[in-house]
């Protein structure tokens, strides 16, 4: 399956998870076999050869990096949401386009000088990749790029990345 087609697989879901928002919902995508290889074929595609580790974000970017990760050969480190870990490196709080929200890394998983990518599903507010980076490199690692499926161009998020490499499959 082309890209092209397998992104047409994104549902929207309209005032969900309240009025106004309109959701994108990757299930379908990630439910199709051809839809999800080509997503992640072409995020693969888009790491710098120099990356050394993918930080997933809680809960669909678990699943985007670890076949990524599998794809490229790279180890995966799973960014969770507060009270996942045992050993908790770093917590950061961040806004959402409708709420707040926390992040934390998993301590002594990320090595100091680390050249790290990191990969979600949406690019929305930026919050919750900005609130990663911050992480990363709390931990001494370099951030080298995020990858994402989707932008929402409209909520900004990549002036919460000002600086830095963003690689977007679709921006919408």
């Amino acid at each position: 399956m082309d890209l092209e087609k397998a992104l047409g697989l994104i549902a929207e879901v309209p005032d969900f998870p309240e009025p106004g928002v309109l959701f994108r919902d990757l299930s379908p995508l990630f439910a199709d076999a051809a839809g999800f290889a080509a997503v992640v074929d072409a995020l693969a595609g888009t790491l710098d050869p120099e990356v050394e580790l993918l930080a997933g974000v809680e809960a669909r970017g678990f699943l985007l990096a670890a076949a990524v990760g599998y794809a490229r050969g790279l180890g995966v480190v799973l960014v969770r949401k507060p009270g996942k870990l045992p050993a908790v490196a770093g917590r950061v709080d961040y806004a959402l386009e409708y709420g707040t929200a926390s992040v934390e890394l998993p301590a002594g998983v990320v090595r100091p000088g680390t050249r790290v990518t990191v990969l979600d599903d949406v690019l929305a507010t930026g919050g919750t990749v900005a609130a990663t980076a911050k992480l990363l490199e709390g931990a001494g690692a370099v951030l080298d790029s995020v990858s994402v499926v989707l932008e929402l161009a409209a909520l900004g998020g990549r002036a919460a990345l000002a600086g830095r490499r963003i690689d977007a499959l679709r921006v919408v």
